[in-house]
């Protein structure tokens, strides 16, 4: 079984110019769960003048459906971000983030890689501490838009330090959609060796047209999770250039008839996708939900 989390309503909305009503994120919830994921990245407790799309974080989770059987998680930078999502109450999960290189780390976060780190580790404390979980992803894991090639090198060992903090996964983002299979497969590969027990999670975008290949190179080498935005919608608003997630219905269409169960209904996710671009008011990415059923 592969695990998928919809990132959709966080990663997905993010970079959208056009403020999406709370109740269209709400709604975009219930259908990632009628569809069947059961961990669902509702929002990020991030500045809202630097992403005015997530301003209304707070009143999206008081509205978030009351399931046992599923997972929200909210994305946070730092211990300010981190108190917020706890004093929500509806937050189960914190997803923390630390960044390969200085330069993307000081336009995203105003830190330092290693300050990056450090923060997301605390973040995982905190999230333990409240009685929740708490997960790292590694941001700019493939390559950052500022300084090039990020050396395989210094992702493994950012992992491993992670791994002390004893955080639910670690996800390796590939931001900025420049990684290649072959890349993938040894990263994916030497990370998981680095740090024992702690499962692996990806996170793609489709920048250059890779990321479903990104994703089959990943769950063959042992990634537990997968990281997918219906429609593949999605961007960093600090990482120019940044196309879409990894679409669900594509991931799901791949997995699916491979041999993998993911536990998702792809024509409950292909319905969800003409919805969901009706109110952005656009054809979206993806392209399952473009083409007649199989």
């Amino acid at each position: 079984m592969v695990e998928m989390v919809e990132v959709g309503p966080r990663d997905g909305l993010q970079n959208e110019a056009t403020i999406v009503p709370t109740a269209d994120k709400l709604q975009l919830i219930r259908h990632a769960i009628g569809y069947g994921v059961r961990r669902i990245e509702v929002t990020s407790f991030v500045n809202p003048a630097k992403v005015p799309q997530l301003a209304d974080a707070e009143d999206l989770v008081a509205m978030l459906p009351e399931r046992d059987d599923v997972t929200y998680i909210g994305l946070v930078l730092n211990r300010r971000g981190a108190d917020r999502a706890i004093a929500s109450g509806r937050i189960d999960e914190l997803g923390a983030v630390c960044v390969t290189s200085d330069s993307f780390g000081i336009r995203n976060q105003g830190q330092s890689s290693d300050e990056s780190l450090a923060a997301a580790m605390e973040i995982v404390g905190l999230a333990k501490a409240a009685g929740r979980s708490g997960q790292i992803t590694i941001a700019t894991a493939f390559g950052c838009p500022f300084e090039g090639r990020v050396p395989i090198d210094r992702v493994v060992e950012m992992a491993k330090r992670a791994a002390d903090a004893r955080p639910r996964e670690i996800a390796l983002a590939d931001t900025i959609g420049v990684g290649v299979p072959a890349q993938v497969s040894e990263l994916v590969g030497r990370v998981r060796e680095a740090i024992g027990d702690v499962p692996v999670r990806v996170h793609f975008h489709n920048t250059r047209g890779t990321g479903i290949a990104n994703v089959w190179a990943a769950i063959n080498e042992g990634a537990a999770t997968v990281d997918a935005s219906l429609g593949g919608l999605g961007g960093c608003p600090f990482a120019p250039g940044a196309a879409g997630n990894v679409a669900t219905e594509d991931v799901i269409y791949m997995l699916d008839q491979s041999g993998f169960p993911t536990g998702v209904a792809l024509p409950q996710v292909v319905d969800a996708a003409a919805w969901l671009t009706g109110v952005m008011g656009r054809p979206l990415p993806a392209m399952v939900s473009k083409a007649p059923a199989f």
